[in-house]
This record gives structure tokens, sequence and C-alpha cells, in this order.
């Protein structure tokens, strides 16, 4: 089952929800369409699954890499880079899920979507105001920074190209450097 929805995570990402079939997803499997119905129900019973499963475990990642005790700035720095690599290890279905998320169909889902997304924000959020408490950081709104921080890595996947030179990681290491450096010479 895991193989199948790594498939439809593939084809919804390259053809995106409303043009992929189930059909689709069987001829890519290499399955018949009976076998693809018996585990699934519909294409969007594929699609929430991959899109629970990819928010899901999208926070416990980065909080597991993310150092108990270091400085503000290794913590922005560690869950910066954490969900680069997430992003990366989990590319088709974070693209799938994420060029679905507002259209979601199903309050149910999308409210669970949306509460998991705001605790990811939160915790961002207090990484910056930790910063700012210890005096790393200068005073700014932590929702600013932190909307800032999360749409440099949320919308590489309109971009990136893994064949290119630099991983997903290393780029989101050079935006770090920018947010927590500054761009404006000393």
């Amino acid at each position: 089952m895991r193989s199948l929805l790594a498939i439809g995570a593939q084809i919804f990402a390259e053809k995106g929800y409303d043009a992929t079939s189930m059909r689709d997803i069987s001829t890519a499997a290499g399955v018949s369409k009976a076998l693809l119905y018996h585990h699934f129900t519909s294409k969007d019973a594929i699609y929430a699954r991959i899109a629970f499963e990819s928010t899901q475990h999208l926070n416990s990642f980065v909080e597991a890499r993310i150092p108990a005790d270091g400085s503000a700035s290794q913590k922005v720095r560690a869950f910066m880079v954490a969900t680069a690599s997430f992003f990366s290890q989990h590319r088709a279905a974070w693209i799938a899920a994420s060029n679905a998320f507002w259209s979601e169909r199903n309050q149910h889902r999308q409210e669970e979507r949306l509460a998991r997304r705001k605790a990811f924000e939160q915790r961002l959020r207090e990484l910056i105001r930790e910063g700012i408490t210890s005096g790393e950081f200068r005073e700014v709104d932590p929702a600013d920074a932190g909307r800032l921080i999360l749409s440099g890595v949320n919308w590489m996947h309109r971009w990136y190209d893994p064949a290119k030179t630099h991983t997903a990681e290393e780029i989101v290491e050079r935006y770090a450097d920018i947010v927590l450096n500054g761009i404006r010479r000393h």
C-alpha cells in the first residue's frame, strides 16, 4: 500500500488533483483498478491519505532536529533546514499536498491540516520570541518573521529542481544566513 501512496503522490504532484484519475494511478502502479479500489474507496481517499501523512509527520520530524540547548539562531536554522530536509525526502507528497491545500473538500480534514500548520508556525514563532527575549534577536514581530521564513521554504516546490547543483538543505542554509545575518553590510 505504501508504494501505491508514493505513486499516487507523484502523479498528483505532476498532474494536479483534478487531472489525476484512478486509472492513472493504477496504470502507473501496474495494478488493476479493482485492486486500487480494494485499498482506497476513491481518488479523494488516496489524496487525503497522502496529504495527511505528509503533514502529520512534518512537525515531529522538524522538532526532533531542533537542538534543546542551542542558541535561538541555531534553533531557527535547524527548524529551517529540517523543513527543507523533510521537503526533500517527501517532495512529491509535499507538492501534492501544497497544490490543493486551500481547496480541500472535506472540512474536517481541512481543519486538521490547518491546526497542524498553525502548530508548526507557532513553534517557529516561539523560537523567534526566545531569541528576542534572550537579546540575540532585535525586536521584530514573531508572526511576520515566521511568515517570511516559512514563505521561503514552503514555496520551494514551485521552482526547486533536485537535478541542479544545490540540495534543498543547502539552499535553506543560505536562506538562514540571510535571515539571521541580514543583507545589509554591517
